[in-house]
């Protein structure tokens, strides 16, 4: 009997081991999502005197690779601007490759300008110039994690953020903003 209580507490200690074992190592290999933040945003001053009714949007967004083992593929990139519940742009990032995060420093990153919406340009622009406005950003894109030479599945990744805009056209106390999970709530 007492060789039996052995055999069943050796054999529990080493699932134990073994699962602990396997955790550390799922632990390992999972990769994280990349980090989306918008750095600079502004619409730029000209716009404003002219009175035009077309105006542009300027931006730099940094894509970082939080992973040390894991390179990420990413799909096309698709990035809307809405003001209220209108769409005031959107652009497509095309693929790209980023490498893994061997110095904590693979960052990817775009500056890009959009076209405002023509029948938005006017109301966009009076918010700013009263005081400050506010737009929502939603970015979607589907990447894929190469992690010690193996491929994952491809992986969906939804962004959203707000950014405040101040009377200079520029990101409110130029504070960057962190693009975060979507809301999984419906929105109508």
């Amino acid at each position: 009997m007492c060789e039996t209580k052995n055999l069943c507490l050796w054999l529990v200690q080493l699932v134990y081991m073994l699962g602990l074992l396997g955790f550390c190592l799922w632990l390992a290999v999972h990769p994280r999502s990349p980090a989306y933040t918008i750095i600079k945003f502004s619409v730029p001053l000209t716009n404003h005197n002219n009175g035009s009714s077309h105006g542009r949007i300027d931006y730099e967004l940094d894509i970082k690779n939080p992973n040390r083992d894991s390179c990420i593929l990413y799909d096309n990139t698709f990035l809307t601007f809405y003001y209220g519940e209108d769409k005031v742009g959107n652009k497509t990032i095309p693929s790209f490759y980023q490498g893994k995060n061997r110095e904590k420093s693979e960052i990817h990153r775009l500056s890009d300008q959009m076209d405002v919406e023509t029948r938005l340009w006017t109301d966009l622009r009076q918010a700013i110039m009263n005081a400050s406005a506010e737009l929502r950003v939603d970015l979607s894109t589907k990447i894929v994690y190469y992690t010690w030479g193996i491929k994952s599945k491809q992986h969906g990744i939804n962004r959203e953020g707000n950014i405040r805009i101040g009377k200079d056209g520029m990101l409110l106390n130029n504070k960057e903003v962190k693009l975060r999970r979507a809301s999984k709530k419906w929105k109508l």
